[in-house]
């Protein structure tokens, strides 16, 4: 308890309380609770007694409804905890049992809470509330709250508080000066890189080896002493998630070197179990010698007693959990659910360190861990350790680094942000397992499962930020996925759906490219790229070189070696065999684009014509019977209203509207008919591909400009053109008035000799502090809008300029950033699971209420 007396103020009075946490102020009526309040915490923080009191009566004196209206405050409180709000209690609260029910508000929700006691002398309180009128009760009131505070001041240290403040006289509480405690847990403001290690467990030789390979300097005590540090050339901070000592052959070797990288500076650690119990043993403390602590108490008996003294000292203030690069990355020991992130109470700490268990033990005799990851859908990465596996498994985002090095497996390392995973192998079995290392329950990683995907689920992004998928989503995405899709194997892209621009104001105009120059001009995009829009069906190619590559990567074995399917994951033709010939057409086109990469398999996005080779019913059932209705109908009806107007009848209106409807229907079925030729088996399919998706180890669509994708793929096309069709495209300057000019004049030609229209597609990253813009604008042309819109739309164009584009403009940036997290994760070689999971999100995504014209 900090106590500050009635001598005289020599200057400011410092308070420090949790910056995420509870603070009750404790005083009688009149002690100066509200204005100490106001004048120290924003006034969303305060949550006041006599507030409560009057949303529930209208009256804020209303003594009668303080019991409902401490229920609402303990509503508004608990919740304002569970959200990680500094809350600041303005009640009396000078009766333990009111104190004790807020203490354990803040229990249940895992924060530190204060109390800071405003002391004032009685004639003070008395004569500020007879100043106010509505305090209308006399000085025995303040006599009797009085009386509680000193019987509380006894004990009120031993309630729970963190820290008690004793403010004593109106000078003292005038002279405080709040300073907020960051949580020892708060490490935001790192943001790394970082290289997240293992359990070691006493490898030394081994975690000397992983370090080099990650390329750290390791700095000895002599020149062939121990490791005593180690630095990086990058700047990387190492991140040990425990376990250091027990089991392995040179504990103090370990602890040595991650002691002086800590004090160093260039790694941090978390607790482990182990350490938790070795601090507990070299305090003198009755533990059970087991599990390898005998191996490491009997090696430090070697080291001098001022090691030893260190060693205790460093294990004892190990931090059970750290956040780090603005709460994106958590690393716990043995892991940590969202709810328990930033907080501190026994609770979460012996999460941290043990997990959670079922209470149960298995037939080795070990306790049940409870699976918390495969419920996890927090925002940051948790990496940890604990429970050794025979492989890092990322489960949901979280992933297990202790793969078993002292028990002859190995000793992992994650990169962080790159999620790289680096491994070194254990020198032999150094303390043989109770359990065997492929601990029950061990998933495939080409394994895809309902549970990655049922449900509501919140899927990451690396670049920051989730995407929730709603349940009804993914329920009407998993008839799509059992009854139509592909193998799931090779279902690791789907397409984004593209936005069109703004409507444009230009007279018979729907949309135009000025309309997607400006947008892209004012997100600050210096160049685009002005790509043919090929009037097609959207393709998604994934070949493997061979089929023993697409065994390997892909875990098909059925001697395929790639597929080609739609933006809704559906293979193209029904026919197994036409398929697998066009996989083999375009491995062989291919061939170079392998060489160039150094790859085994390759993803590319293409446009797969004619239209009708894909939508043949389509065009039957939706146009051509349109079609084929306004040509028998539209030309007697123009022929009547002639007949009609022959007669005398004036019908001058309705005869020139039914001429430029008959006009509209040809041009409609101009429009169509433009998209469709016959095709047999393959005779007459194309494929025009525009993009190089992902090879082994490479994001392309993030690494290179569009251009380079188009330059490459042409040569690809130049060498099959009885299957390859080239996207021919511009490059457009935003700042020169000719060059957009001249783009507009090649859409133009574009649309009129019959083409759909152009994407429009940023060719560089946006200027800073540029909003997010779209990654493709699509513009399409005139005549084929009356595909989408119908024959007569140039009719009305005024209603349909009306047409909201927000919905689908936010489901082009969420289905956007999904695929590249799906096309990251495979690049990366992440399990094929965790790379389903964005696929599965942009098909669930699709099924949202979204105008579907636009």
């Amino acid at each position: 308890m900090t106590d500050t007396r009635d001598a005289a103020v020599a200057g400011p009075v410092e308070v420090r309380v949790p910056a995420m946490g509870l603070v009750l102020l404790v005083g009688v009526s009149g002690s100066g609770k509200s204005t100490f309040a106001a004048k120290h915490f924003k006034p969303t923080q305060v949550i006041s007694s006599d507030f409560c009191r009057g949303l529930v009566a209208d009256d804020p004196n209303d003594q009668a409804a303080t019991v409902d209206a401490f229920d609402v405050l303990h509503y508004i409180v608990g919740t304002r905890l569970r959200r990680g709000l500094l809350t600041v209690v303005d009640a009396t609260n000078v009766q333990y049992e009111a104190r004790r029910a807020l203490v354990e508000l803040a229990r249940k929700h895992d924060v530190l809470v204060d109390a800071i006691v405003l002391d004032v002398p009685e004639e003070v309180a008395v004569r500020r509330n007879a100043a106010r009128p509505d305090r209308d009760f006399g000085p025995s009131v303040i006599v009797r709250q009085r009386k509680d505070l000193r019987r509380s001041m006894g004990r009120i240290a031993k309630e729970g508080f963190r820290r008690v403040h004793v403010l004593r006289g109106v000078d003292r509480i005038d002279a405080a000066v709040i300073r907020h405690d960051k949580a020892w847990s708060d490490l935001r403001h790192l943001t790394g890189p970082f290289d997240i290690i293992g359990d070691v467990h006493g490898c030394r030789a081994e975690l000397e080896a992983l370090l080099e390979k990650l390329g750290w300097r390791l700095e000895r005590a002599g020149e062939d002493g121990p490791p005593i540090g180690a630095s990086h050339p990058e700047g990387r901070t190492a991140v040990f998630v425990g376990d250091l000592v027990d089991r392995g052959p040179d504990s103090p070797g370990v602890l040595r070197l991650v002691m002086g990288m800590v004090a160093a500076g260039t790694a941090l650690c978390v607790a482990g179990n182990h350490e938790q119990k070795l601090a507990r043993a070299l305090a003198g403390r009755k533990v059970k010698v087991a599990h390898g602590l005998e191996a490491t108490l009997e090696q430090l008996e070697r080291e001098p007693p001022e090691f030893v003294a260190a060693v205790r000292e460093f294990a004892d203030g190990l931090i059970a959990h750290y956040q780090l690069d603005g709460g994106r990355l958590v690393v716990a020991h043995a892991g940590l659910k969202e709810a328990y992130h930033g907080r501190a109470s026994g609770r979460v700490r012996a999460f941290a360190l043990y997990g959670d268990t079922t209470g149960e033990t298995d037939e080795y005799g070990l306790p049940v861990r409870y699976p918390w990851a495969t419920e996890y859908c927090g925002r940051a990465l948790v990496a940890y350790g604990h429970t050794p596996v025979p492989a890092p498994e990322w489960i949901n985002n979280t992933i297990c680094l202790d793969t078993g090095c002292v028990f002859g497996g190995r000793l992992t390392a994650l990169r962080y942000p790159s999620r790289e995973l680096v491994s070194v192998p254990a020198q032999r079995v150094w303390y043989e397992p109770a359990r065997p290392l492929a601990a029950p329950g061990h998933r495939d990683p080409l394994a895809p499962a309902i549970g990655d995907v049922a449900g509501t689920r919140h899927v990451e992004i690396a670049g920051g930020g989730r995407i929730k998928v709603r349940e009804e989503n993914a329920a009407a995405a998993l008839e799509i996925m059992s009854r139509f899709a592909v193998d799931p194997r090779w279902l690791v892209y789907l397409p984004p759906t593209m936005a069109p621009p703004e409507t444009s104001a230009l007279d018979g105009y729907l949309e135009h490219p000025e309309e997607a120059f400006a947008e892209y001009r004012a997100a600050g995009v210096a160049q685009v790229v002005c790509e043919e829009k090929h009037m097609g069906s959207r393709a998604i190619a994934v070949l493997a070189r061979t089929p023993e590559i697409a065994a390997e990567r892909f875990g098909v074995t059925d001697g395929s070696a790639g597929a080609v399917y739609t933006r809704t994951g559906r293979p193209f033709f029904p026919d197994p065999a036409l398929l697998a010939e066009l996989v083999n057409r375009l491995r062989a086109a291919a061939g170079p684009l392998f060489e160039e990469l150094d790859t085994g398999w390759l993803a590319l996005d293409c446009e797969l014509l004619p239209w009708s080779a894909k939508a043949g019913e389509l065009i039957k059932s939706q146009y051509a019977s349109v079609g084929a209705a306004a040509r028998a109908a539209l030309p007697r009806a123009v022929a009547a209203l002639e007949a009609a107007a022959g007669r005398g009848l004036d019908v001058s209106a309705l005869l020139e509207r039914t001429r430029r409807r008959e006009e509209n229907a040809a041009r409609f079925r101009r429009a169509y008919a433009r998209y469709c030729w016959p095709v047999t088996g393959l005779d007459g399919v194309r494929l025009a591909p525009f993009q190089i998706l992902a090879a082994e180890g490479r994001l392309l669509a993030r690494e290179h400009p569009h251009t380079w994708h188009l330059e490459r793929l042409a040569a690809a096309c130049a060498s099959a053109p009885d299957l390859l069709t080239p996207t021919r495209s511009l490059i457009v300057d935003l700042g020169s008035p000719e060059s957009c000019r001249e783009a507009v004049e090649w859409w133009t030609a574009l649309t009129e000799a019959g083409g759909e229209g152009m994407v429009v597609k940023p060719a560089g990253p946006p200027a800073a502090g540029g909003r997010e813009p779209q990654p493709g604008v699509k513009v399409r042309g005139r005549e084929y809008l009356r595909i989408i819109y119908g024959p007569d739309y140039t009719e009305s164009l005024p209603e349909l300029r009306r047409r909201f584009l927000g919905k689908k403009r936010s489901l082009a940036l969420r289905e956007h950033a999904l695929g590249m997290e799906a096309l990251a994760r495979l690049a990366a070689g992440e399990p094929l699971w965790r790379v389903h999971e964005p696929v599965f999100a942009v098909l669930a995504l699709e099924s949202e209420p979204v105008d579907p014209r636009l």
